[in-house]
């Protein structure tokens, strides 16, 4: 099954998207990962003397960045997944925005509850 990448405006959308639907939600996750893109076809020749791994391309190299809400206890019908391709021309323009994404996204989760971890470390205190 070959992976389907969103456009940029597109993923930055749906990225929102998936950050407002976490907003006031008492559990949840949003996973968010960035690596460089292989190319998955394995009809392009490779000679016998490249590198498995080409730690040093030649030439730049596109980076897929992904998100994800994480695994769903429910059902797989609720976990979204999203993707998009950043070619090395981009990336300067592209983190602006996913930044700003990131940003507004984030601020809008609710913060853990650590109110109990707090009172032990604090009760501890106190016995000592």
């Amino acid at each position: 099954m070959e992976e389907q990448h969103l456009g940029h405006d597109q993923f930055f959308e749906k990225l929102n998207e998936l950050f407002i639907a976490r907003k006031g939600s008492d559990h949840g996750a949003v996973y968010l990962t960035q690596k460089r893109f292989t190319y998955s076809n394995k009809s392009i020749p490779v000679s016998a003397d490249e590198d498995f791994v080409d730690r040093h391309p030649s030439k730049p190299i596109p980076v897929i960045v992904r998100a994800t809400n994480g695994k769903s206890k429910r059902s797989k019908s609720s976990k979204i997944k999203l993707s998009t391709v950043v070619q090395p021309h981009d990336l300067e323009s592209f983190y602006v925005r996913y930044a700003e994404v990131c940003k507004a996204g984030m601020a809008a989760l609710k913060p853990r509850d650590r109110s109990k971890k707090k009172a032990k470390a604090k009760k501890k205190r106190t016995a000592a």
